[in-house]
């Protein structure tokens, strides 16, 4: 019996050890509850950006006046036609927030890409080369770090003029130190190693060291990263909307939302409340998952 249980444990240990790195962290981030609140919170998001025009009960620009300042169903007053009630031009709130959502991903996915390609292409060159090339990205990241993050955005918002594209822009311009300084460290660390030296002893490229056997192994930092990326963004483009720099009335955008709704907070509740309640739902989901990100990819929780 004891030989039995002690092969059997031994035939455990080994199929453990035979993992792959990535197979472990997908079993940790299964195990973990944070991770999976977050992907189900990212995944209702995604169901209402994808499927927002067959699941929205209205036009979300159409408007009546006759219906104007509805409050929700379950408010006196409210009617099942505007579930959650309705704005001060009569457009139905549910559908225009069902709509903000595909403006929210679409933020995040073009700004994170933003800070993703320049972000990481700086960070590489820097860490790399080193030298003269590393001190002036590093001290040009270090010069967009001094700046507040959504004051630098307001910026340059100001100076590409206000609508969502150039909120975008600037949302992910504002990104880019991040992403620079964790693919630098990363880049060093690695570039120390044998299998990178060796791949220099056998003559390869600039360019094949840093994309082929560099970059590959600085992928847990940056899937991390781009996780909390998505949510700062979603959270960032609000703001300037809410400034009336970002999208413009009458685009169905939470922040937008928010700014409308502003001088109606006391009529009108609903019309900032809801709005809000998405933008902080939307940021939740996305941090619970770069944290449960963290936590999978941690290699001192492999053991």
């Amino acid at each position: 019996m004891k030989t039995t249980a002690a092969s059997l444990q031994n035939s455990l240990t080994e199929s453990e050890k035979s993992r792959g790195p990535l197979t472990e962290a997908l079993l940790r981030l299964r195990k973990n509850r944070i991770a999976a609140a977050g992907i189900l919170i990212i995944f209702l998001f995604l169901f209402m950006a994808l499927f927002s025009q067959w699941i929205a009960p209205h036009d979300p620009l159409a408007q009546s006046l006759y219906d104007k300042l509805k409050p929700p169903v379950w408010d006196e007053g409210g009617t099942w036609t505007y579930p959650l009630g309705t704005d001060d031009f009569g457009r139905d709130l549910l559908s225009r927030i069902i709509y903000g959502a595909r403006i929210s991903i679409l933020v995040g996915i073009v700004a994170v890409s933003i800070s993703l390609f320049f972000g990481t292409l700086a960070g590489a060159i820097a860490g790399f080369y080193g030298g003269r090339a590393d001190n002036l990205i590093m001290r040009l990241m270090d010069i967009l770090l001094a700046f507040p993050a959504i004051l630098l955005a307001i910026v340059i918002v100001a100076f590409l003029g206000p609508s969502l594209r150039n909120a975008m822009m600037a949302i992910g311009v504002v990104g880019i130190p991040r992403y620079a300084r964790i693919v630098r460290g990363s880049v060093l660390e690695e570039y120390g190693k044998d299998c990178v030296q060796a791949a220099r002893a056998l003559g390869a490229g600039d360019a094949r060291m840093i994309f082929v056997h560099i970059l590959p192994n600085c992928l847990a930092p940056l899937i991390v990263q781009t996780t909390l990326g998505f949510a700062s963004a979603i959270l960032e483009a609000p703001a300037l909307s809410f400034l009336g720099l970002g999208a413009q009335p009458p685009t169905p955008e939470w922040g937008a939302m928010l700014a409308n709704g502003r001088a109606l907070i006391l009529r009108a509740w609903w019309a900032v409340t809801f709005p809000g309640l998405m933008i902080l739902f939307a940021v939740l989901g996305f941090n619970l998952l770069g944290d449960g990100l963290r936590d999978a990819l941690d290699p001192r929780l492999r053991e």
